[in-house]
């Protein structure tokens, strides 16, 4: 089985260029996500390979089968969307079970409970959707989507209406649902963080064009050009002359940067002693932003707020870049 193939797809509205002769492919099993900013043409993507969205010219194809007359409904994908859109007038169970009128009654409440265990959710047949919290509502158009068996589900950022802790709590359990249950999948989302939970690939798309295509880790070491490494959050690039005074022993390719993201600085009071420019709070840590020996701005992550105008660091890594 080759699973879905899209072949140098084009989406035009009127004279822009929504999706700019991307091609990409899915093996049956795997998890791509595609990666980037509002107006990249992710969903327009997505919506492109459920049949939602005309190509201009280009082909989406499954098992080398091209989709261009088969309408939406007979492609066999599942869909699941920022907003859960659940039946409010059904119960959670009525809405699982949706998709599955092939079935007998008693199949569908069989399979209705094996996707309620799945998703974490047991005994919530007869629970209201208007009872449901937004991560539960997600969890449930998850099922209803997994219930058929899709071979493949298509997600348009469905996590990114949550708040940030629970979106990573979701996250993880979306990774495990999608492998436990063998989906070919492809998941749009903005936040790096889900991609690389998620995934096993990532593609990073820019104002419709697919910059780059590779699992999370090449992705982050080895960014295809300074518009991937910049969007994935290194923000200052050093050659390995100004790498070696930040005290990194690593070795730079010929026409290639360093580029320097959160991870890459580490506070070493053996270290260089640079000036803090400023410092904010994440969820996780805080970020010290510090001007680096040749001016540039850089960010450290630290446990706490420091109480001090300098700070000693030492470069221990980044992402090997294209100059």
């Amino acid at each position: 089985m080759v699973g879905l193939e899209v072949r140098d797809a084009v989406v035009r509205y009127g004279a822009t260029t929504a999706v700019d002769h991307v091609s990409l492919q899915v093996t049956p099993g795997a998890v791509v996500a595609l990666l980037g900013p509002s107006g990249s043409g992710k969903s327009t993507l997505l919506r492109a390979i459920a049949g939602l969205e005309p190509l201009v010219s280009g082909a989406v194809l499954w098992d080398g089968t091209d989709l261009a007359r088969v309408k939406v409904h007979k492609r066999n994908f599942g869909m699941v969307f920022q907003d859960a859109q659940l039946f409010p007038t059904m119960t959670v169970g009525r809405n699982i079970a949706y998709g599955l009128g092939s079935l007998g009654r008693a199949a569908q409440r069989e399979r209705v409970a094996e996707m309620l265990d799945l998703i974490g959710l047991p005994g919530f047949e007869s629970r209201r959707v208007t009872e449901l919290s937004g991560g539960q509502a997600q969890r449930i158009a998850l099922a209803r989507s997994l219930a058929p068996s899709p071979r493949l589900l298509l997600l348009d950022e469905p996590l990114s209406a949550l708040d940030t802790g629970l979106r990573r709590r979701l996250a993880d359990d979306l990774a495990r649902i999608l492998r436990a249950t063998h989906t070919t999948a492809i998941h749009v989302t903005h936040d790096h963080q889900e991609a690389y939970t998620v995934a096993d690939t990532v593609a990073v798309l820019q104002e419709g064009r697919l910059l780059q295509e590779a699992d999370p880790d090449a992705l982050r070491r080895t960014p295809a050009s300074r518009e991937v490494a910049a969007f994935l959050g290194f923000r200052a690039f050093v050659t390995q002359q100004q790498a070696r005074v930040l005290l990194w022993d690593g070795t730079l390719p010929v026409g290639t940067v360093l580029g320097i993201g959160p991870g890459s600085l580490v506070p070493d009071q053996a270290g260089v002693e640079v000036p803090i420019l400023d410092q904010g709070f994440t969820v996780d840590d805080v970020e010290v932003g510090v001007r680096l020996p040749d001016g540039q701005r850089a960010v450290v992550s630290v446990p706490e707020r420091l109480d001090s105008s300098t700070m000693r660091i030492r470069l221990i890594g980044g992402a090997v870049t294209p100059v």
